[in-house]
């Protein structure tokens, strides 16, 4: 296991520049120079994959913070490897690190279309939309050798029940015939996560994903074929990308956005150490006062997991910018994340109709 003290070379397309020790881990370990040679570490690390058999497919939350109650996630950990991903705490109860395991060891759950009809199938079951995506992005490049995604939106569009997505994968294309089906009967809004317009920061930020002009490219060609699509500009990092809210809110606007929602910079457990050892890495210069303005925003601390403030934050700077979030969407005339205009009326089990010729 990597330590602290050996944060020091960015890995060639991967955001995390160390492997943070594993908080449910008994035991930890520490690299000590003890003046004999050493292979340095690669410079590229592959990607591993392990299946593993879904036991379930809908995974439930009662956060107030959140638009929807239950998402689907087809795979834990993402190589798309950005650095700021709230998700990464999660990979430490596969006994793996959030650092850089997170983006490099990678779990494709099998069996999840089986699992989704089963639940939608139970008794009782209500029709509200599904949040695809919930945790990592559903479309990152794993999903073109997997095709789970697809399978799953194709089980959603013949029990027509809606979706929302969230990706920065220009492998969303590949399915928009699909979505622009489900969006003739109102089952799916996609929103595409934008961050910054600046193609060198997006490079070492989030290493694996579409470019900001790629991701403007997918909003509108979405919008063309009839799929409503917003932005969600997120994360703001104060200090770092909060000058190009509006900005990132125009070309949003332009490329087809109904509505948008923005979210502050979310640094939970390992997550913290971990960017400020890439601000260190990439940004040394305005590391510090990137840090003093996160926690300027959390009550001093590096990050407040309290329902109603982890995603906005509080004081004056957090305050600023939902003000100038605002105040933009006004002008630009766009709505709010939670104008979706889903069905949920049309939705049917999927074996209520052969039932009686069973």
């Amino acid at each position: 296991m990597t330590t602290p003290s050996d944060r020091s070379r960015a890995r060639k397309g991967r955001g995390a520049t160390f492997d943070p020790h594993n908080r449910f881990s008994p035991t930890t370990s520490d690299a000590i120079d003890d003046g004999w040679w050493q292979e340095d570490a690669p410079t590229r690390l592959a990607t591993e994959v392990r299946d593993e058999p879904a036991k379930s497919a809908l995974s439930w939350n009662h956060s107030p913070d959140l638009s929807f109650d239950r998402s689907l996630n087809p795979y834990r950990g993402c190589e798309h490897g950005c650095i700021y991903c709230f998700a990464r705490p999660s990979h430490a109860y596969w006994d793996m690190s959030p650092g850089l395991d997170f983006e490099t060891r990678l779990i494709a759950r099998t069996g999840m279309v089986e699992r989704l009809r089963d639940e939608l199938d139970k008794p009782g079951y209500v029709c509200r939309p599904i949040n695809l995506s919930g945790n990592t992005d559903c479309y990152q490049p794993l999903e073109a050798e997997r095709g789970t995604t697809r399978a799953l939106l194709e089980l959603l569009l013949d029990t027509r029940h809606p979706v929302t997505l969230v990706t920065k994968s220009a492998l969303i294309l590949r399915d928009k015939a699909l979505l622009a089906e489900m969006a003739e009967h109102r089952l799916v809004r996609v929103f595409v996560s934008l961050t910054s317009l600046d193609d060198d920061l997006k490079r070492t930020l989030e290493p694996r994903t579409a470019s900001p002009r790629t991701r403007l490219k997918i909003m509108r060609e979405l919008d063309a074929a009839g799929v409503p699509v917003g932005a969600l500009i997120s994360p703001v990092i104060p200090g770092l990308t909060d000058h190009e809210l509006e900005s990132l809110l125009e070309a949003a606007h332009q490329a087809g956005a109904r509505t948008a929602a923005w979210m502050l910079l979310r640094l939970p457990h390992e997550v913290a150490p971990l960017f400020e050892a890439w601000l260190q890495e990439h940004y040394p210069l305005r590391a510090a006062k990137v840090m003093s303005l996160i926690r300027q925003c959390r009550g001093g601390e590096d990050y407040d997991a309290r329902f109603g403030h982890r995603m906005r934050g509080e004081g004056v700077f957090a305050q600023l910018l939902a003000q100038r979030f605002r105040t933009t969407c006004r002008r630009l005339g766009i709505g709010s994340r939670t104008e979706m205009g889903l069905d949920t009326s049309a939705f049917r089990a999927p074996h209520a109709q052969g039932d009686l010729f069973d």
